[in-house]
Parts: structure tokens; sequence; C-alpha cells
């Protein structure tokens, strides 16, 4: 297969940092569109990514999985896209498409495993995807996403992850006007899903460990602030929420956010991979029917209901926009939640070098 080299940003190992390099991008198939990359967000993905935290990472390593660019050309089987047109990408680029889950639009369960915008298997080329922190990218048509043209593309860019991944447990539990929702945590996944419930028309809350984030939380549209670390606050919302959005990253403790359960309220983790500890007591969750489950991102179909939904309700991410070339300081102020709430990347300062 042809291919044509490009200018990307990645890195030859987990203890290297980022830097310039070219990268092959396949020519289009004829099912295939390519992108001109306008914007891409950055993900707490992709530094552990980068730097192998997770393990099994393949290198040279480009990451960036929310893509936001303008159709360069088409293949001949492409009729949804045309040039010129402003699309996105998010986390996946393919699945098998003949699983059970890939038949019902939920790719991200694909039990064949998804193949992922980078670091997944490029079965083109044989060899592994490279990500959005580059010039152009080329992906098949089924998993490229229409962006309405009246929101700004650079705060779209972090709906790609950030959105969908609080967006989907929102439309599993069919959060709607009679909702009460509350939010774990308010970084790049919590500040949307605090937007995305609003504009469902729940009501929600913000579970804060200090007062610090109440008048921003309010700003995006919370309907009040409850101070986890005060038993009288929280004492007021026992037996409150039908759903609770856990975007916290890390290990911590769940079992106080329980009780604020309705019966059959449910607590999801959507920020967080691993063991909790402490261990889960599970004595209010029987006496209520109270659950803790699970979310991952949604699939093609969910994602783009959601960016029509954000087109209707002006919605986008709050944003700080970078060149390329910060990506690295950009990746330590992230370490230490030093954004407000998302890092884009304005692609044109990688084209210009």
């Amino acid at each position: 297969m042809k291919v044509t080299n490009v200018k990307a940003y990645g890195t030859e190992a987990p203890e290297k940092d980022l830097e310039q390099m070219q990268i092959d991008r396949r020519e289009p198939t004829p099912d295939d569109v390519e992108i001109d990359i306008l914007y891409c967000g950055v993900c707490h993905s992709d530094l552990h990514t980068a730097r192998n935290d997770w393990g099994g990472t393949r290198y040279p390593s480009v990451p960036g999985h929310e893509i936001v660019g303008r159709v360069l050309r088409t293949g001949d089987k492409v009729s949804r896209f045309k040039e010129g047109e402003l699309v996105a990408v998010g986390c996946l680029v393919d699945s098998c498409g003949t699983c059970p889950n890939c038949k019902k639009d939920l790719e991200q369960y694909c039990e064949n495993g998804f193949v992922g915008t980078y670091n997944g298997k490029d079965k083109h080329l044989n060899t592994h995807t490279f990500g959005g922190y580059s010039e152009r990218v080329i992906v098949d048509q089924h998993f490229v996403l229409k962006v309405p043209e009246n929101l700004d593309p650079a705060g779209v860019a972090p709906v790609l992850c950030a959105g969908i991944t609080t967006w989907s447990p929102l439309r599993h539990w069919n959060v709607g006007p009679d909702s009460k929702v509350a939010v774990v945590g308010l970084g790049g996944l919590g500040h949307m899903a605090i937007k995305l419930a609003k504009a469902l028309g729940a009501h929600v809350t913000l579970f804060s460990r200090s007062p610090g984030k109440t008048q921003d939380a309010l700003d995006l549209g919370a309907d009040q602030v409850i101070i986890s670390t005060d038993p009288e606050e929280m004492k007021k919302v026992n037996a409150y929420f039908d759903l609770i959005v856990d975007t916290v990253p890390y290990v911590h403790d769940i079992n106080h956010y329980i009780p604020t359960l309705n019966v059959s309220g449910t607590i999801v983790l959507v920020g967080y991979l691993g063991p909790l500890d402490p261990l889960l007591n599970t004595a209010p969750m029987v006496m209520g029917r109270k659950s803790v489950a699970g979310s991952l991102i949604g699939g093609i179909a969910e994602t783009q209901e959601l960016l029509d939904f954000c087109g209707e309700h002006n919605i986008t991410s709050e944003i700080e926009l970078i060149d390329i070339q910060n990506i690295n300081t950009a990746y330590e102020r992230m370490l230490k939640s030093d954004v407000r709430y998302r890092f884009v990347i304005d692609m044109a300062s990688l084209k210009k070098a």
C-alpha cells in the first residue's frame, strides 16, 4: 500500500519527551476519509500511553484521540462526507463490525477488541496506529463524525473523549428533567458531566473536597455544591441522588457517597481503572438496591448524538489552547491539575514548524 510521510509529534521511549518526527499515513482506500487536523485535545490517556504507565505502549508513540479537522479528500465509496466539511475522530478508528456489540453500535465494547486511534493495530499498514498529534489522519468513514458548524472547533475536541465518557452513562441511565445527578471531580470529565447533565434538564450537584471550586461549578451550571469532607453537608443529600458520575482518576474511597444514592441509585466510575481501596462496603447497597457500575466511552452513533446535542445547546469544553511545541510542559501541568479544564493543541503550530 502506498504511504505518505507527514509531520507529527511523538516519543521513541517512555522516558523521552515528545518531539517532532515523521510518520507514514496510508493513501486513502475507497472507504476512507482524509482529514486535515486543525485541533487535537490532550487527554490523560495520551500521557499515560506516551510514558507506558499502563504497559503495552508501542513506539514510536504518537498520541491524540480528540481530533477535529476538515475533509481533504474521500475514497470512491464515501458519500456521507465532502471536501471542506468539519469533521471529528474520537478514540476509535476501527472494530470488527460483526460481533453482537458492534451490531448494537457499541463498538467501544467490541468483543474482538476495538482499534484505538493510537497504539492500536493498523490492519492496513501492519503496524500500530498513530494519533492526532499530526498534520493529517486517514480514517474509515464509519468512524468519522460530523461537527456542527456553529461550534468552536477547538472547544469541540475534548468532547470526543471527556464529553462522550460522561455522556454515555448519562444516556444509559436515562438522565432527564426529573433526575438528580451528582458529579465527583471537577476536571476535564467532571466539567463536561455538569454541562451535559444540566442541558438534559437534571438537577446537578458537584461533590467537592473543598469550597475552592464552588463558584466554578455554579458557573458551569451546577445547582449546588456539597463539601464531601463535611458530615453535615453529606447528611443534606442522604438518599437523594439517582446517579453519581465519579470522574476521579485515582484510588479513592467511594463508600461515603453510596448513602447519598436513592433506592435503586447508581454510582458509575468513569475515571479510575483498578482495585478500590478501602474495600467496598456492600451493606448500604443491599439495603437500598444500589449499584456500583463502570462505563467506557460511547460508540460512534452515540458520539454523533452527543455532537448533535452539543450543537443544539451550544456546548463545548472549557479549554486552554497551546502550540504543540509546548506539549511536554502541558503534560507536567496536567499531572498537577494545572489546567482549566482541558488542553487543546492548535495544529497550525506543527504545520508551520
